[in-house]
């Protein structure tokens, strides 16, 4: 008979796992989260006063009614834990970016393969209404052929934090930290790039690491412009679609992260944004005029990540976020640090129509 109920065990109590992984777990039926692993137990227990505050992660493996470990701790902590988890037989999430490096990630896939664990990655920017919209209209061809594409994460944080992201740590700064979620959106979408172009700085002072970021991914017949940024005080266009019938402008985010920051619970009308983007499509019948209107979208949907989780656990279906997929965002990763470093395109795979470019660029 196959369980009903899965307990799961949290690593990390800082902004992922205490304002993202603890709220969605505990909204999600079939879930049950039984454990938090951490060096605040104040902070835990004041949250979840129910639930056991461990101060080391090898009391949570060795607990046999966990069945699932989330890990939201650093991000150079990630491959560790991730493999004495799946060691001591446990279902793995860990939160965004998959590990610190192309090779940690591969490692992890075999050890993954050899227990025969469950192992997923938390990008869960996929579910953002903004995101969801985009796709909507990108597979109905509501723009036609897709020419360009340009996703932004900008914030306006003008002092640097004393945290581990902004310090010199692996797996720090802005192109691990949102570089990873615009990544993944944009390979959702088409795919692997066939190259990727990137430049990093440090904007702000005393800035120890990259806090603004300009990627381009080059396809075959369509540029994927992907930018962040700690220092833009006013609103730009989170994303931008254009196509050979129209265009697709959307200002503002996703209200998914606000809402749980403020402590709400997912609930009826979850995610459904107050920011409708602008539809611009030439009009049906008249292919001489455009017609513009506001395009409210899908709701975003953080919990579908994880009822597709429980799904996962349940036999039913794969999970939400594959190995696979999350190898391939720590390869664009790293191929855009290597862009960087060596100021030019930097080739993933063969295609044909901009070759000569590439060539030119490098």
């Amino acid at each position: 008979m196959r369980k009903q109920t899965f307990g799961v065990g949290l690593i990390g109590f800082g902004t992922a796992g205490r304002i993202f992984h603890a709220p969605l777990i505990q909204a999600t039926p079939g879930l049950e989260l039984l454990a938090v692993v951490s060096s605040s137990p104040e902070r835990v227990h004041e949250a979840l006063p129910e639930v056991e505050v461990l101060p080391k992660a090898a009391a949570l493996f060795s607990m046999p009614e966990i069945d699932l470990v989330v890990i939201a701790s650093p991000n150079e902590t990630h491959y560790p834990l991730a493999k004495a988890a799946l060691a001591a037989g446990k279902h793995v999430v860990i939160d965004k970016p998959f590990t610190v490096s192309l090779s940690e990630a591969r490692l992890l896939k075999a050890e993954a393969d050899k227990t025969e664990c469950l192992l997923s990655v938390f990008h869960n920017r996929r579910w953002d209404s903004d995101f969801r919209t985009l796709q909507e209209l990108h597979e109905a061809g509501t723009l036609g052929r897709t020419v360009s594409l340009e996703l932004r994460f900008d914030r306006f944080r003008p002092k640097v934090a004393d945290r581990w992201r902004e310090q010199h740590k692996p797996g720090s700064g802005i192109w691990y930290d949102l570089g990873s979620h615009l990544l993944d959106q944009a390979r959702t979408l088409f795919g692997m790039p066939r190259a990727i172009l990137l430049d990093l700085m440090a904007a702000r002072d005393g800035a120890e690491v990259d806090d603004e970021f300009h990627a381009l991914l080059d396809y075959d017949t369509l540029r994927v412009t992907l930018r962040a940024s700690s220092l833009v005080a006013e609103s730009t266009p989170q994303q931008a679609l254009h196509g050979t019938r129209g265009s697709f402008v959307k200002y503002g985010r996703d209200p998914q992260e606000n809402w749980l920051r403020d402590g709400r619970t997912p609930f009826r009308d979850w995610g459904i944004d107050p920011n409708p983007g602008q539809l611009t499509v030439l009009a049906e019948g008249d292919e001489a005029k455009l017609t513009t209107r506001e395009y409210p979208g899908l709701p975003g949907d953080y919990l579908a990540y994880y009822a597709g989780l429980v799904d996962a656990l349940s036999g039913k279906a794969p999970v939400p976020v594959s190995v696979e997929e999350g190898i391939e965002v720590m390869t664009l990763l790293e191929a855009g640090l290597d862009s960087y470093r060596q100021n030019r395109w930097i080739r993933l795979k063969e295609g044909n129509g901009n070759l000569r470019q590439l060539h030119r660029h490098g």
